[in-house]
């Protein structure tokens, strides 16, 4: 994990690289972003996260998520993880910025500025076994109950993002 992420102020504004566990360890707000891909069956792409991963391993989460990389804008950083976790390629379309910070049982933080992105395929997925367990395709309000029964089976920022869409960027798929 010697992957560099890029520190930002409160309003995105860049201050700096760092390393990506040195960011989690100690809690430094940096620059993230998440994907969500749905079918045209309006269904959304969900992943499960490698049991490998440094924390939130083995959960379910949206699409694909990840960090730009110091001088890699938010598109091509989005364009690149998709490609490199699912085997995918589609139009991605910026829906909305938001803020979190989350400390982790292990000791880590997450304290991110996440832009997420949302796009359309019926493309299979091919994916990385390093980044994911497993995959499925499911419709929303499925989604949103299982939350609710079963808030434990999914990462953190995935339950921030999917209650700030479904208010209104996700109304043509909860159908």
């Amino acid at each position: 994990m010697n992957d560099k992420v890029i520190l930002v102020d409160e309003n995105d504004n860049e201050v700096g690289g760092i390393n990506k566990l040195e960011a989690h360890q100690k809690g430094l707000l940096h620059r993230a972003f998440s994907i969500f891909i749905f079918n045209s069956k309006n269904e959304l792409l969900l992943q499960k996260r490698s049991i490998q991963k440094y924390h939130s391993e083995g959960l379910w989460s949206n699409s694909c998520c990840s960090h730009p990389k110091p001088g890699e804008s938010l598109l091509d950083a989005t364009t690149r993880r998709l490609h490199e976790e699912l085997d995918l390629h589609c139009s991605l379309n910026f829906a909305f910025s938001f803020k979190y910070k989350i400390k982790f049982i292990n000791g880590l933080t997450e304290n991110e500025l996440d832009h997420v992105f949302i796009g359309q395929t019926d493309d299979t997925p091919k994916i990385n076994k390093m980044e994911i367990d497993d995959w499925k395709y499911a419709k929303c309000e499925h989604i949103l109950s299982d939350m609710e029964t079963n808030p434990d089976d999914y990462t953190e920022w995935f339950k921030i993002c999917i209650q700030k869409l479904q208010g209104h960027l996700m109304k043509p798929y909860l159908n």
